[in-house]
């Protein structure tokens, strides 16, 4: 019935022993098997087949001799797709054949497709991801951007309102640095300012911690859990990192090396209406005041008050002291 149709392939197995094997190797669209082989039980044989994760799918034809409830049932509980009684109408054994075959490859080409969309959701996911990740860089130092640092201030601020925790924000920019573009150019300001923003990589320690790039060559630090004498380790750290850098500075006022001024503001766990807008002022006014005072050195402010510490430089030893 099945050999001369021209869009048939049929291949012929009468040892049931080698029906997995055969199987494996050919991967059928369908499996047309009797139910009684010598040796071999067919229901065993359609577990067997069903138990395969290579043939699990392919639709499995059941032929039998005699057409019992209970066997048919068996059948289909086991996993067999159909159940024909010997001998069947030509017409109807074809039929059922190509409806099968094309059942089992409409499904394969869905899987395929299933996991070829799955693989490129995947992959966008992946490219959405480092696209939100670089949208969130800075591209010449590698800290957060301005855009990363205004949302992470505004988390932060929540937070310490909502915990009744401390949050300090440290701003600093390198002294003199238009002189030093001018003396060195743009080239040895940009290696200038990833040198100093290595620095601050290195004081953002904790998960929570935050160095970005505020923009030209002022940087910000957000320390979340960080009280005022916290926060003042943290702004001597960093301005004596970058003092141990040792690059050289001839046009700089202070030092013959690139130095830092830092304004270091501290909201207190009291502030119930901290907000990032009061946090960055009270930085900027003590990283101006730091300035003033003769760079080189750091002002926190906190609550209306403020407290200055500055590094002289003498004979290339630091000795820093507290005003």
């Amino acid at each position: 019935m099945l050999a001369n149709q021209p869009d048939i392939e049929l291949h012929v197995c009468s040892d049931g022993a080698r029906a997995l094997p055969l199987a494996r190797e050919l991967r059928p669209t369908v499996i047309l098997q009797d139910l009684v082989m010598p040796e071999v039980d067919g229901f065993t044989l359609v577990r067997f087949f069903k138990a395969d994760p290579s043939l699990t799918s392919i639709p499995i034809i059941v032929l039998s001799s005699k057409e019992d409830p209970r066997d048919k049932s068996r059948a289909f509980a086991i996993g067999a797709s159909d159940y024909l009684v010997k001998i069947p109408d030509k017409i109807e054994l074809i039929a059922r054949v190509r409806a099968h075959s094309r059942s089992f490859l409409a499904q394969v080409e869905r899987d395929d497709a299933y996991r070829s969309l799955a693989a490129l959701k995947h992959e966008l996911e992946l490219k959405n991801a480092e696209l939100s990740r670089l949208s969130t860089v800075d591209g010449l130092t590698g800290l957060a951007n301005r855009r990363r640092f205004d949302e992470v201030l505004e988390q932060e601020c929540r937070r310490a309102r909502r915990e009744g925790a401390p949050l300090a924000l440290i701003m600093t920019d390198v002294d003199f640095f238009k002189k030093y573009n001018d003396t060195y150019g743009h080239q040895g300001g940009d290696e200038c300012l990833r040198k100093v923003a290595a620095v601050l990589a290195q004081s953002a320690r904790r998960p929570a911690d935050l160095a970005a790039r505020y923009g030209g060559e002022e940087f910000a630090l957000v320390l979340p859990h960080t009280t005022l004498e916290g926060a003042g380790v943290v702004a001597e750290t960093l301005r004596a990192g970058v003092a141990a850098l040792g690059l050289l500075h001839a046009a700089s006022s202070v030092a013959s090396h690139v130095t830092l001024s830092l304004g270091v503001a501290v909201g207190e766990a009291t502030e119930a209406d901290l907000a990032p807008e009061d946090l960055l002022q009270r930085a900027d006014s003590a990283l101006y005041e730091a300035k003033r005072g003769g760079r080189d050195r750091f002002v926190i402010h906190a609550g209306g008050q403020s407290e200055a510490s500055d590094a002289e430089v003498h004979d290339g030893a630091s000795d820093n002291t507290r005003q």
